[in-house]
């Protein structure tokens, strides 16, 4: 017996999030850009460049949410929703090799040091901690059951740190006269990007290579199974990302005695999807019980005899 059950695709409704951000992100960076050529600020530089990587990552995240919307088709039989695992990890590759530039340019500022207009800096970096911070609070309510969401708060949240180093450092500036605090707060802001983008990276790399999303636990999905009335074992036990918010399982039930409810794979299905929020399941019965595959539930009964 073969049987799949799932619910229509879910997709975070994050369309005036990410409009209200790229908006107020692209006017700030030209607005950024300008003043930063204009007083000589590296670290305000640094700053529109890092901002102009995320306006493009948020135009790329935009876009990978509105294709995840659409239907499965004859093509994409699940759909479009692992665009938005990739514009994940595009933007966190996008991020790190921008880090390297401006690095790279930080490091040569040091031996040609250039003076900067500190009050201009200050002022500039002060407008892009309230539109980093306001934008990152957009994104909030749904980064932590939505990978595509973290990114883009993790970006803004970060810009806004950012925006505050730079304010720091031009203060710095402005009190001691010294021009190679400048390339020193440039490289120091650069570091922090790569830090906060780091997990980013891991996770949506993660995703890509079709690992269990970091919210489920394998094993217990596997327990959990093996508990259920009339299983005997379980094996081939699948479990990936479909997007940044659907999760799939497939699976092979072993039954001896077969599986004469219809409902019962409707009801694994409903449970797997409250208590682990897999919404995508597929099961195969088997009326033959294997060794090795019996051994997993064999020690699964050993230590829950150990635990009571």
């Amino acid at each position: 017996m073969h049987t799949h059950h799932h619910p229509p695709q879910q997709t975070s409704n994050l369309d005036s999030a990410f409009r209200w951000a790229v908006t107020s992100n692209a006017v700030y960076v030209v607005v950024e850009a300008a003043f930063g050529v204009y007083s000589g600020s590296l670290a305000l530089l640094a700053d529109a460049a890092h901002n102009l990587m995320d306006v493009g990552g948020l135009l790329l995240a935009w876009g990978a949410a509105i294709a995840a919307k659409r239907p499965p088709n004859g093509t994409y039989t699940y759909g479009y929703g692992r665009a938005t695992i990739l514009a994940a990890l595009i933007n966190a590759l996008v991020i790190m090799i921008g880090v390297g530039g401006v690095v790279w340019e930080a490091l040569k500022r040091f031996s040609q040091p250039t003076d900067i207009s500190a009050e201009l800096v200050i002022g500039v970096a002060l407008l892009g901690i309230g539109i980093n911070a306001g934008t990152a609070l957009l994104f909030r309510a749904k980064r932590h059951d939505d990978l595509n969401a973290e990114g883009a708060f993790l970006h803004m949240m970060t810009d806004a740190a950012v925006s505050l180093a730079v304010v720091i450092g031009g203060g710095v500036v402005l009190m001691t006269g010294w021009a190679w605090v400048d390339p020193l707060v440039a490289i120091g802001v650069s570091l922090l990007v790569a830090v906060a983008t780091y997990g980013l990276l891991k996770s949506s790399l993660h995703l890509t290579l079709d690992g269990v999303p970091g919210s489920v636990n394998h094993g217990a999905v596997q327990r959990w199974l093996c508990d259920q009335q009339g299983v005997a074992a379980v094996h081939d036990l699948h479990i990936w990302a479909l997007s940044t918010t659907m999760t799939a399982l497939t699976a092979h039930l072993i039954m001896p005695g077969g599986c004469s409810d219809s409902g019962f794979l409707q009801h694994l299905s409903e449970e797997l999807n409250e208590h682990f929020n897999i919404q995508h399941t597929t099961f195969q019965v088997e009326l033959s019980k294997t060794n090795c595959c019996a051994a997993c539930c064999a020690n699964h009964e050993i230590e829950r005899k150990k635990a009571s």
